[in-house]
């Protein structure tokens, strides 16, 4: 057993699926948080047989209290967007992970992005510099948003976009974001069905290298390259004047930055597309917010200095 290997089971969260020292060290970087916090550890279920993590929070009291959650800001946004049956109907919430699971993306969408919806002007802020000026004012951000799952006139499958930000450019037309985020995700897994839907949104858009299809229809590109072509016939189905698909991760996730790597190859112009590390938006944040909820968050996800016998 490693040195960091001996810390996760010191903090319960020495798991098998971690791939990675940076998924070893983000788990035990997140039940740390949890340990500061004085929340107890929830459960995992194995053949019936659950024991405890240091990465989860019990239910049902995660639920009733939003601990996953940095601010009451945070907690009032969530209680809107997916506890109201309303407002979340439609859209695929990871129940009850986005309540448990601290290493979970979704939860940390609006741990990132929440304060954002009730303050456009530092929203504004904050995308204007990410996207060098492409973006004048932020008019909206939605979570879990897609202009029609399964609808054939976009992708036709269940894809949707994580964060989703709408915009006026300097010359007063009509923009968007459609962000993908990840976290300590290694973007292993099955890759979906292929679509002959797939094939038209991409000649359509004109921006992927026809000799490297096989690659982005395999893992780990198919989920990028999905919600890539999401973002780009939402533009053109909905004649939006700037359309950018950005896929959002902590640089020091050595998968998500491989793969990265892999997909830009795959592209022939990046008219349409953004690559951003977690770290330059907090960093965006941290030079116009008026209050230290940023600082959480970077505590929280992204110190990795913390973590003993981790090399990050």
């Amino acid at each position: 057993m490693t040195p960091l290997d001996q810390t996760a089971a010191e903090y319960s969260v020495l798991e098998n699926v971690d791939k990675s020292v940076f998924q070893r060290s983000a788990r035990i970087l997140q039940s740390m948080w949890r340990a500061e916090q004085g929340f107890e550890m929830g459960q995992v279920s194995n053949r019936d047989r659950a024991r405890p993590i240091g990465s989860r929070l019990p239910m049902p009291w995660a639920q009733e209290s939003l601990a996953n959650y940095l601010t009451e800001n945070i907690r009032g946004v969530v209680r809107s967007e997916v506890l109201d049956p309303v407002k979340s109907k439609g859209k695929l919430y990871g129940k009850p992970r986005i309540f448990n699971d601290l290493l979970s993306s979704q939860p940390l969408c609006f741990n990132l992005f929440g304060e954002l919806t009730l303050d456009l002007p530092l929203a504004t802020n904050v995308m204007k510099k990410l996207t060098e000026g492409k973006v004048e004012k932020v008019t909206m951000i939605e979570f879990e948003w897609s202009p029609g799952r399964g609808d054939i006139t976009y992708t036709g499958d269940r894809s949707a976009f994580d964060v989703y930000v709408e915009f006026l450019t300097p010359e007063h037309k009509k923009g968007f974001l459609g962000i993908e985020v990840k976290y300590h995700e290694n973007l292993i897994g099955k890759a979906s069905p292929d679509r002959e839907r797939y094939d038209e949104i991409a000649k359509d858009m004109n921006c992927f290298d026809p000799g490297r299809t096989d690659e982005l229809r395999a893992q780990p590109l198919q989920q990028i390259w999905r919600d890539h072509m999401l973002a780009g016939v939402h533009k053109i189905q909905n004649k939006f004047d700037e359309g950018i698909f950005v896929f959002l991760y902590p640089e020091k996730n050595i998968h998500c930055s491989e793969a990265m790597g892999k997909y830009k190859k795959c592209l022939t112009n990046t008219d349409t597309f953004l690559e951003w590390t977690i770290e330059s938006v907090t960093d965006q944040v941290k030079q116009d917010a008026k209050s230290s909820w940023i600082d959480s968050f970077t505590n929280r996800y992204l110190d990795f200095s913390k973590v003993p016998n981790s090399s990050l």
